[in-house]
């Protein structure tokens, strides 16, 4: 379903439920205490001028701004244009250039701001230039005092008072934003009997995307009087563009309706705003109020903006310092896993060893590391189960974000991270494990699902000033359109539960920081074992391939991965391809019991055992005993098969020969016992009993001991001298005694 396509309301058109989209850069009017020209390049003509602009030159009366308009500069008194042409060598496209020269009748001293504004011309806006102002000591005195910052808290607090008195407003604020757009009143100087605005919280939606953005391009922003009435721009678009002009870079540039609205709300009367960037984002503002109209010289701002920039330098580097803290930290921790890998084998042990080397970088109270379906803990964590329910949460989000883990939340991050200051909040199937991990902090470690490192902070139940309802932003009059910001702004208390300290950006590059340097020594730690499992491959197969016994090796699909030269010549000129175990039975005897059992092995992973046959060129069939079996990772996961097969020929010619010797030794016995029992003689009964007994011993000898090559040439060596025995007795006893006649 196609979605309708909803235009953005113009300037001055938006109410609650849409300012977000105001287009306040194309405010088509002005403060009044300026004036404003844009001139056609390069021959300097102006095409467009605020309605004030002729009474402020004092060229005509108000309202008459087409006295202006096709003159060139250069007819205006004063030296405007020969201070501005100069500057035309430059982009004008960033940030306006101040210069201070004298314009009108009668002639005086103006300051004007020049820029290229999007879609062409030269923007000039026009403002009384007082006495000059010499702020190169106080710049230099408060630079001293930025530098000499050492800690956030201290380098806002100093800021803030900097910015009082350089500017002389009733109040000055430092205004940080927190990650989901929030601001916090950081530091504040105020007049006294002022109410303290200190640590109040404001919601996101006091101040739209639309105005970050332009706060992020101008960075300073001042409103002389909150009940100004806005001078248009004549005409209402730009004769060059065709369009409406582009204000984003003007410092005259209209407030909107609704921001005025706020302001009178709070009983603000004039505002200056600075911008404070760090990182190339909006850190947070440098906010001036005051309780009557209030006007600050352009020295006194371009004083602001430069301090507002030695302040963001000086917050880029605490921020910096503690990102070297979190590395350095990281690194030592890496040296020690590095260490114990290559001296014990086990990374996990000094991971874990010194648990304050783990949780301190990221100021967590637990944390636990999910590797190859095992759990190792330390520190203040749910049991493992939990921790277990936590690392399939991890997954299922990435499930659910059509990610693999390891690109888990990347849009800001280079390391796979989760980051939840309220567990709970993300599933509630987790609230009863909040007095331990009421926010989570992980790291995805590989592709694989199941392998994260992760860090917990328990439920801290806090109290949050905001300053006015956050959830009542807006006051709804008699009709749809009659939306204004709230006027409330008396503290209003929350009470925050199932939520831990947040994460700070310090915190997440700790953790950022600390996940890629155990990923990298998981990496290296599976790479030397799979050097090591490659070393024992290559030496296993060669000794496998040198095997006298014939052996097959498929992996889980049946496809054989290798066939030594002991099966090789067994089946030499089979014209058979072998490229999976179902090849294998047309080259045996019986080839439909073979394929029957090598599917059971497959498919029921049961071992084989059992004798066969296979064929020879020769048409002879070679007996064979084979042993295959599944070769088990763990229980439910099979790696491969083996095939071994030992050559029967020998154990058949072997057990041949037992029969052979049995009967042999049978029929003798029967022979001559019964030769000599016509006798009656049991002395050589009694002997022959023991020949035979001797002969069954030596036979059982040569069975389990004797090679199964020499075992048939032994046992007729046996059965030989049975019978030669046998026949000695027989020569001995079957002859007429001593001095009888024959």
């Amino acid at each position: 379903m196609t979605q309708k396509f909803v235009p953005a309301p113009a300037f001055g058109e938006a109410d609650l439920s849409n300012c977000e989209r105001e287009q306040i850069h194309l405010a088509g009017s002005i403060q009044p205490h300026g004036a404003l020209l844009l001139c056609s390049e390069p021959g300097l003509k102006i095409v467009l001028a605020s309605e004030n602009a002729a009474e402020f030159l004092g060229l005509a009366p108000a309202g008459e701004p087409h006295t202006l308009i096709g003159m060139a500069l250069d007819k205006l008194a004063g030296d405007l244009a020969g201070r501005v042409r100069p500057q035309l060598r430059a982009p004008l496209r960033t940030q306006p250039l101040r210069l201070r020269c004298t314009a009108g009748r009668p002639l005086r001293g103006i300051d004007a701001m020049i820029h290229r504004p999007a879609g062409g011309g030269v923007l000039i806006e026009l403002e009384p230039a007082g006495p000059t102002i010499d702020v190169v000591g106080p710049i230099e005195a408060a630079l001293q005092t930025i530098l000499g910052s050492v800690s956030l808290a201290s380098l806002c607090d100093e800021t803030a008072r900097i910015f009082k008195a350089l500017t002389g407003y009733d109040r000055v604020m430092v205004y940080k934003f927190d990650d989901e757009g929030h601001g916090q009143v950081f530091a504040e100087q105020r007049e006294p009997g002022l109410e303290p605005y200190l640590a109040n919280r404001y919601p996101a939606s006091d101040i739209p995307q639309i105005a970050r953005r332009l706060y992020e391009r101008h960075r300073v922003r001042m409103l002389v009087d909150v009940g100004f009435k806005p001078v248009r721009l004549h005409p209402a678009l730009s004769p060059i563009s065709g369009a409406p002009l582009d204000m984003s870079l003007c410092a005259l540039r209209s407030s909107s309706p609704i921001h005025v609205q706020y302001l009178q709300n709070m009983g603000v009367r004039a505002t200056l705003v600075v911008s404070i960037m760090v990182g190339g984002q909006l850190w947070g503002l440098i906010a001036c109020h005051h309780y009557a109209p209030f006007f600050v010289a352009s020295e006194i701002r371009a004083a602001c903006e430069f301090l507002a920039e030695a302040v963001a330098t000086r917050i880029a580097a605490f921020e910096s310092f503690v990102l070297a803290q979190a590395e350095l930290a990281a690194r030592r921790l890496e040296q020690r896993m590095v260490e114990a890998l290559s001296r014990e084998g086990n990374w996990k042990s000094a991971l874990f060893d010194n648990p304050q080397s783990l949780l301190h970088p990221v100021r967590a109270t637990g944390a636990a590391l999910l590797f190859d379906n095992e759990v190792t803990v330390t520190g203040d964590v749910p049991g493992t189960q939990d921790i277990r329910a936590i690392g399939t949460w991890l997954d299922s989000r990435a499930a659910q974000s059509g990610t693999e883990p390891a690109k888990l939340d990347q849009a800001k991050l280079d390391q796979a991270m989760t980051i939840t200051a309220s567990l709970t909040g993300e599933a509630e199937h987790f609230e009863a494990i909040k007095a331990a991990a009421s926010g989570v902090l992980a790291v995805s470690l590989s592709s694989e699902p199941g392998t994260y490192l992760i860090w917990v902070r328990p439920e801290q139940v806090r109290t949050v000033t905001w300053g006015g309802d956050p959830t009542k932003p807006v006051t709804i009059g008699d009709t749809p359109a009659d939306l204004s910001p709230r006027r409330s702004f008396a503290q209003w208390h929350q009470v925050m539960r199932l939520q831990c300290e947040p994460w700070t950006e310090a915190d997440i590059a700790a953790a950022r920081l600390i996940g890629a340097m155990v990923s990298d020594v998981v990496l290296q730690s599976r790479t030397v074992r799979m050097l090591i499992a490659q070393d024992q491959l290559e030496r296993v197969r060669r000794e496998v391939a040198v095997s006298t016994q014939p052996v097959i090796v498929a992996d889980v699909n049946g496809d054989i991965l290798l066939i030594n030269r002991a099966f090789t010549a067994m089946v030499a000129g089979a014209n058979h391809p072998l490229q999976s175990l179902t090849d294998l039975p047309g080259l045996f005897v019986d080839a439909q019991y073979v394929a029957e059992r090598l599917q059971t092995l497959r498919t029921h992973r049961l071992s084989w055992r059992g004798e066969i046959a296979i064929r020879r060129d020769s048409g002879e069939a070679l007996p064979l005993l084979i042993r295959a079996d599944p070769i088990l990772a763990t229980a439910d996961r099979v790696l491969g098969f083996v095939l071994i097969m030992t050559d029967m020929t020998e154990q058949k010619a072997a057990s041949v020969a037992r029969r052979r010797f049995q009967d042999g030794i049978i029929e003798q016995n029967r022979t001559v016992s019964g030769l000599i029992a016509s006798k009656q003689d049991m002395t050589v009964q009694n002997l022959l009993k023991s020949v035979f007994e001797n002969a069954q011993l030596a036979a059982l000898e040569i069975t389990d001991r004797v090679d199964p090559s020499r075992m048939p040439e032994m046992l007729e060596s046996v059965r030989d001298s049975v019978r030669r025995t046998t026949v000695v007795l027989q020569n001995l006893f079957t002859q007429d005694p001593p001095g009888e006649e024959a």
